[in-house]
């Protein structure tokens, strides 16, 4: 362990909290100063768009009560002097440090018109006020995008009983993340659980003075709507950083242990991080899931402590679970990578199958529904670089 005494985590949320504990627990006995713009205890996030919706706001990460006093909440870093290793808060103060971890996570991408009653949903509070919306009984609830957020809410929607129009740009919700089977099942899973699927468009703008009536599309029709969840993805949080000397390009571009580019003081993990992948030729990649943000806290900030001479690269397997109308689908490694894919267990006809995919004959992901042990044995061949031809 190299000489620190004092390390700054800017970002209170999953990495940070994984950062924070991981050093104490190797015994770094200096200063920890962790900055969060939230004043929650941090909290999982996954919930908030299950759930949370429906009355349960035990969502506190465990060990977060085992922060220390040396934590600003409610405050966020606005500027960063790498080369003075300063950083400056919205309050005008400043804290020094010997190393930084930089967890700032992402932000909700949002149309330019965000009348009442469209919402996103990153936050605690984000989370409560659609509960309070749900709640109400709306006529007409449209989730703009079918992704990981918007499928949850469609799903939790439909839970409470109801009327669900989930709009997306692809032909099949999550094409690009789940490929051309699963998606095309994931889809009509949506549909046998009464959601109403408009596909291959994409929202223009709202209807409604002061509170939406309505959502207009790219094709033309405009949907009826007293309530809207706009899940389009998110953008990782880095325009603090501008003027910083890092290199931020779709995220903080670190080597692949973890450390900004160019620097021996700074590191990145979770939702902000982009770092180049070993089982994928080096090619960068950013995470977004809860694995990722859970696992690569804890060693980026062993990393600091260890230099870069002593670090070690960050090569664990990408993946994320989600929960949908009851269903359980999972991912891991990188299928969008693929030039091919093949059917490896059971069949979309029986809602539970598992997908391999490969580039050059070499497996890169998997996607499960309903096949936790198939998922496995073919995570295991990914990090093994087999091929697709070798799983039986």
């Amino acid at each position: 362990m190299r000489q620190l005494n004092a390390i700054a985590v800017v970002g209170a949320s999953l990495a940070g909290l994984r950062a924070v504990q991981a050093l104490r627990r190797e015994g770094f006995d200096g200063t920890i100063t962790l900055i969060g713009a939230e004043r929650h205890l941090p909290y999982n996030r996954p919930p908030l768009s299950k759930s949370m919706l429906k009355g349960d706001d035990e969502v506190t990460l465990p060990g977060a009560e085992e922060l220390g006093d040396q934590w600003l909440k409610g405050r966020h870093a606005i500027r960063l002097n790498a080369s003075e290793r300063r950083l400056t808060l919205d309050d005008g103060s400043e804290v020094h440090y010997d190393g930084l971890v930089i967890a700032t996570g992402a932000s909700p991408r949002r149309l330019p018109e965000h009348p009442e009653g469209v919402h996103t949903l990153r936050t605690v509070e984000d989370s409560r006020a659609l509960r309070a919306e749900l709640a109400a009984g709306p006529s007409s609830v449209v989730v703009i995008g079918g992704g990981f957020i918007g499928g949850e809410v469609a799903s939790t929607a439909r839970s409470l009983g109801l009327p669900v129009i989930l709009v997306d740009a692809s032909p099949y919700p999550m094409k690009n993340v789940l490929g051309t089977e699963a998606a095309r099942w994931l889809a009509r899973h949506h549909e046998d659980n009464g959601v109403e699927l408009v596909s291959e468009t994409r929202v223009t703008g709202f209807e409604g003075t002061g509170r939406v009536t309505g959502v207009r599309l790219s094709n033309g029709r405009t949907l009826p709507a007293d309530l809207v969840i706009a899940g389009m993805g998110v953008v990782p949080n880095t325009e603090w950083l501008e003027g910083s000397g890092l290199m931020v390009s779709d995220g903080v571009v670190c080597d692949n242990r973890l450390f900004a580019m160019g620097t021996a003081d700074v590191v990145a993990a979770g939702d902000v991080a982009r770092w180049p992948h070993s089982l994928y030729g080096g090619a960068l990649i950013r995470v977004e899931h809860w694995s990722n943000a859970n696992d690569q806290g804890g060693i980026a900030a062993l990393n600091l402590l260890a230099g870069p001479e002593n670090a070690k690269p960050f090569a664990d397997l990408p993946s994320f679970a989600t929960h949908v109308h009851g269903a359980r689908i999972q991912t891991a490694g990188l299928p969008h990578l693929a030039d091919t894919s093949r059917v490896v267990a059971g069949s979309p006809e029986e809602d539970r199958f598992a997908v391999a995919f490969a580039k050059d004959g070499v497996l890169v992901g998997a996607v499960a529904v309903n096949a936790p042990k198939e998922l496995i044995r073919v995570k295991r061949a990914i990090v093994a670089g087999d091929r697709l031809d070798a799983l039986a």
